[in-house]
C-alpha cells in the first residue's frame, strides 16, 4: 500500500465523514510512519461498519500529533517515538488521560543511492560523524567518513524536527534527541526523502522500513554495524529478532481514555489494532513488523484494564524488547 494512495484514501474518508456525528467519528493524527498502519485499520474498520462509523486520519508528525492530542482535538494519535515528559505534562494540564499501546515494530532504514558502489556497511560511529551537530558545514564529503571512500559530495536527507523518526534516530545514533546538524534536506513526507536519495548519487537518508520496501528499485539499504556485531541489514526478520540495532523500534498509538470510555466507535476501532489475527495481517501488508503474540496479549490486557500513562517517564529506551516494556507497564 503506497503512501500516496493512502493519503488519497484519507482525504476521501475525511470528505465522507463530513456528515458523521461526533459520537460516531474517530479523529486520528500524528506520525507519517505509523500512518499506513492506521489507514489500513481504518479502511477495514469502515468496511465492517459501513455507514455507521467513520475514521479520519491526518499527518502532522509525532510531535504535531501529540500537540493536538493533548489539546483534546483528536481521539488517537500515531507516534513513532514515545511521548515526552513535557507532552505528558501538557496532557495532564488539560485533563487528558491516555493509554499507550504499541502496534508494530519497525526497522529504521538507512539508505543510499543504488549507484553508490563504495558503501558496503556503515558503523554507528560513522553515522554519528555524519549527523552530529559538530558536523554542520564541516562534514560534507564521503572521503571524510572513512579512509578509502571517494571524493564525492555527501548529501543528507532525513525526517524533520517534529518527527518521531528524527527523535529516535538522533537518540540512537548521536546519543541525544534533537541533537543533529541542521544543514540537511528535512521533510515530514517520507516520499520526498525517498526521491531525494534516489536522485542524488552521494545521497544518504533514513526513514521507516515500509518506505524502503515500497521503493527497493530506487534505494539501496545500508547494513549497520553496532558495537562488535557483524553488519545487519534492516528487514522484518531482523527487527523482529532485535538483531538490527540500534535502529529497531516500537511504533505506538496513544488513545484518549475519555474517548474510549464514552464512545463505542473509539473502543471498537482500537480493538482492530489489538486483534491477534487481523492486526498482524494488516501490519505486514503495509510493510511493518507485527508484534510478538505475547505483546498483543499484554497490550490487549492493558487496554481492557485502562492502564493509563507511559512507561517512558525518563525518555526513550533503546534496545529493550516490546514484551519487557509491556510487562513494566502492567507492573505500574
Amino acid at each position: 500500500m503506497k503512501y500516496g494512495a493512502i493519503a488519497l484514501g484519507a482525504a476521501v474518508l475525511a470528505t465522507m465523514s463530513g456528515g458523521a456525528s461526533a459520537q460516531n467519528l474517530v479523529k486520528v493524527d500524528g506520525s507519517s510512519t505509523v500512518f499506513p498502519i492506521t489507514e489500513a485499520m481504518a479502511e477495514e474498520f469502515q468496511i465492517e461498519y459501513r455507514g455507521k462509523y467513520r475514521v479520519t486520519v491526518g499527518v502532522s508528525g509525532s510531535g504535531g500529533g501529540f500537540k493536538k492530542f493533548c489539546r483534546g482535538e483528536v481521539d488517537v494519535t500515531n507516534a513513532s517515538r514515545p511521548i515526552r515528559p513535557s507532552e505528558v505534562e501538557q496532557c495532564r494540564e488539560n485533563g487528558i488521560e491516555f493509554m499507550e499501546l504499541p502496534v508494530a515494530l519497525d526497522a529504521l532504514a538507512v539508505v543510499i543511492n543504488p549507484k553508490n558502489d563504495w558503501v558496503d556497511y556503515l558503523t554507528v560511529d560513522e553515522l554519528k560523524k555524519m549527523w552530529e551537530p559538530d558536523a554542520q558545514r564541516k562534514i560534507n564529503n564521503w572521503s571524510q567518513i572513512r579512509e578509502g571512500f571517494p571524493d564525492k559530495s555527501l548529501d543528507l536527507f532525513g525526517a524533520g524536527a517534529d518527527s518521531g523518526t528524527y527523535d529516535y534516530f538522533t537518540q540512537a545514533i548521536v546519543g541525544k534527541e534533537h541533537a543533529s546538524r541542521g544543514d540537511y534536506t528535512a521533510s515530514e513526507d517520507d516520499n520526498v526523502l525517498v526521491m531525494g536519495v534516489a536522485n542524488t548519487l552521494g545521497g544518504l537518508g533514513f526513514f521507516g522500513f515500509a518506505y524502503l520496501s515500497e521503493n527497493t528499485d530506487k534505494l539501496k539499504p545500508v547494513p549497520i554495524k553496532y558495537k562488535d556485531a557483524d553488519p545487519v541489514l534492516p528487514s522484518i526478520e531482523t527487527a523482529k529478532n532485535a538483531t538490527y540495532q540500534p535502529l529497531s523500534r516500537p511504533l505506538f498509538v496513544y488513545v484518549s481514555k475519555t474517548a474510549a470510555d464514552n464512545r463505542e466507535v473509539v473502543q471498537k476501532f482500537v480493538d482492530y489494532f489489538l486483534d491477534p489475527e487481523l492486526a498482524p495481517e494488516l501490519v505486514s501488508e503495509v510493510g511493518y513488523v507485527p508484534l510478538p503474540a505475547e505483546a498483543y496479549d499484554l497490550a490487549r490486557k492493558a487496554f481492557d484494564d485502562r492502564v493509563t500513562g507511559t512507561v517512558f517517564e525518563n525518555g526513550s529506551q533503546i534496545g529493550i524488547s516490546i514484551e519487557d516494556l509491556l510487562r513494566s507497564e502492567r507492573s505500574r
